[in-house]
C-alpha cells in the first residue's frame, strides 16, 4: 500500500467510514460479505468498490488503518511522560478505546498474512506501536516500578493478551465495556509491579 497522504472531506469520511466498518465486521465475523461490510459503513456497495475493488485490498487497507488508529491512540496517550505506572494506565486505556481495530487484528493471525512494513501508512504498523509499548516497559523497570526480572517481550505480550481478553470480553457482554481498561489494569499491575 502506498503511503498516499490522509484523504480530507467527503472521500476521506467515506474512505475512514468503509475502514472502520470492515475492522468492526470482520472482528466479529471473519466470514462477512463486501454486502456486509457495505451496510455497516452505511454506504452502497458500488461506492465500497470505488474505493477497494475487492476484499483483499480492503482487508490490507483496514490492517494499515488499524494498526494507525492505534498508534495514533497510543501516541494521544503521551505513554513516553510522566510517571511510568500512570503512563501504563493510559496506554491501556488507549488501547482499550481501540477496541474493534485491535480485534481485528489480533483475533485471527491470517488477516496480518502478507502485511509487511512497508505496507505501513505514515509509519504506523507493529514496528511503531511495539517501540512506544517497550520503551515505556523499559523506563518502568529502569525506575523500579515495573518487575525488572521479566522479560520485556513477555511483558508486552502479556499486556496485548490482557487488552485483547478485555475488549473480546466487552463484545460478549462478560465485562462492561467501560469497566475494560480498569480491569486490565488492575490485573496487569498486579502482575508487572515491582516490589516495594
Amino acid at each position: 500500500m502506498s503511503s498516499a497522504p490522509l484523504e480530507s472531506g467527503t472521500r476521506g469520511r467515506t474512505r475512514r467510514a468503509i475502514l472502520g466498518a470492515a475492522a468492526e465486521v470482520l472482528a466479529r465475523d471473519r466470514a462477512a460479505t463486501l454486502a456486509d461490510i457495505a451496510k455497516a459503513a452505511e454506504v452502497g456497495r458500488s461506492t465500497l468498490h470505488r474505493y477497494f475493488p475487492d476484499r483483499d485490498v480492503l482487508v490490507k487497507a483496514a490492517v494499515a488503518d488499524a494498526y494507525l488508529v492505534i498508534q495514533q491512540s497510543i501516541q494521544n496517550a503521551a505513554v513516553d511522560e510522566g510517571p511510568p505506572v500512570e503512563a501504563l494506565r493510559r496506554l491501556v486505556a488507549a488501547m482499550v478505546d481501540t477496541g474493534d481495530r485491535l480485534l481485528f487484528l489480533y483475533g485471527d493471525s491470517s488477516v496480518l498474512e502478507g502485511f509487511e512494513a512497508g505496507d505501513e501508512e505514515a509509519g504506523a504498523g507493529p514496528d511503531s506501536v511495539a517501540r512506544m509499548m517497550t520503551d515505556l516497559i523499559k523506563r518502568g523497570q529502569a525506575e523500579g516500578v515495573f518487575d525488572a526480572s521479566l522479560a520485556v517481550q513477555w511483558v508486552q505480550d502479556t499486556l496485548w493478551a490482557l487488552v485483547y481478553t478485555g475488549c473480546d470480553s466487552a463484545s460478549r457482554g462478560v465485562l462492561p465495556r467501560h469497566g475494560v481498561a480498569a480491569a486490565v489494569i488492575r490485573m496487569l499491575e498486579n502482575g508487572i509491579r515491582g516490589q516495594s
